[in-house]
């Protein structure tokens, strides 16, 4: 049977949901194990978070040389995971974190990378959207373990009930892994609103909020859901860069996707038009973003999303 290594990440409110859906697109292909890569008395802890979704085993690799060298060192630990167990391939988060993991891996075990991918098929055959968006492309790593970063919510997770057996292992650091070393970190603060590549549901502003994202903020927190913005918007300093969804920003595959005074030009598109349902708000009936949306509002979205805010909240109640 195939064997196929997948990363586990982790944040401060548990396993992140990216585990279960590397486990089930790995899953396609044979029998799944998790890595975990934990600082010393940490890994047994998290490895029992693992309690879903179709993963046979689970390893667990304890050093403090994870927070000291990062990647490099993660790097080093999956490589030679890779390498003992003979895995036909890795799939990893596609994430600033796990496309460098990736790509460090890729090189260090001679291998084929394929990045962004927003499914996986039984015979490693990886489906990516290419040029904006505008083209489907089928690929497989022809050299090597398949090493693939794959799209948050881009598959829908088998979250089957998972007691995976723990195993523990260890790493040796190379020399070139100890080059550079982590001396500080700033801790992220989260905001009260989901992270947006994983969220569910996203609300996203662009140059038609003329600055003001009000109405905008007040429509997600109704439905639960994550905040972001156009190039257009971020540019503008009207909201953050890290909020910005596009081609030079974060790629997104919510569940709903709302554009919001959003043209829809293809940096834009680029990073959302996987979401599988897509609502477009905009007061020109001519904007590009009608050609990809599932429903379209013409109109002001200063008129339109308060009363949409309002329906919503009537709902709850």
């Amino acid at each position: 049977m195939s064997q196929v290594l997948i990363l586990a990440e982790f944040s401060a409110d548990g396993v992140a949901k990216t585990v279960a859906e590397l486990a089930t697109a790995g899953a396609r292909v044979g029998s799944v194990t998790a890595l975990v890569l934990a600082a010393p008395g940490k890994g047994g802890a998290l490895a029992g978070l693992i309690t879903s979704g179709p993963i046979a085993e689970v390893v667990v690799i304890e050093s403090d040389a994870f927070e000291k060298y990062s990647v490099a060192a993660a790097s080093d630990a999956v490589a030679q995971v890779i390498t003992a167990r003979a895995a036909d391939a890795f799939l990893v988060a596609s994430s600033a974190y796990g496309k460098e993991v990736a790509a460090r891996v890729a090189v260090q075990i001679e291998s084929g990378l394929i990045t962004d991918a927003v499914d996986v098929g039984a015979d490693l055959t990886a489906t990516q959207l290419v040029f904006g968006g505008s083209t489907t492309v089928h690929s497989r790593v022809s050299h090597g373990c398949a090493v693939i970063t794959l799209r948050p919510n881009s598959i829908t997770p088998d979250l089957v009930a998972a007691s995976p057996s723990i195993t523990t292992g260890a790493f040796e650091m190379s020399a070139s892994a100890q080059l550079a070393q982590v001396i500080s970190r700033a801790p992220y603060v989260k905001g009260g609103r989901p992270e947006l590549t994983e969220a569910q549901i996203i609300v996203s502003g662009g140059r038609g909020t003329d600055g003001n994202f009000a109405v905008v903020e007040a429509f997600a927190d109704s439905l639960g859901a994550a905040v972001g913005a156009s190039r257009a918007a971020t540019d503008a300093g009207w909201y953050p860069h890290s909020l910005q969804v596009g081609q030079t920003g974060k790629t997104v595959s919510p569940q709903l996707y709302v554009a919001c005074g959003i043209s829809g030009a293809i940096q834009h598109r680029a990073g959302m038009q996987t979401s599988k349902l897509i609502v477009a708000i905009n007061k020109d009936p001519d904007a590009p973003i009608f050609e990809i949306a599932d429903f379209g509002v013409i109109g002001d979205l200063f008129a339109v999303l308060p009363k949409a805010t309002e329906g919503v909240q009537a709902r709850k109640s």
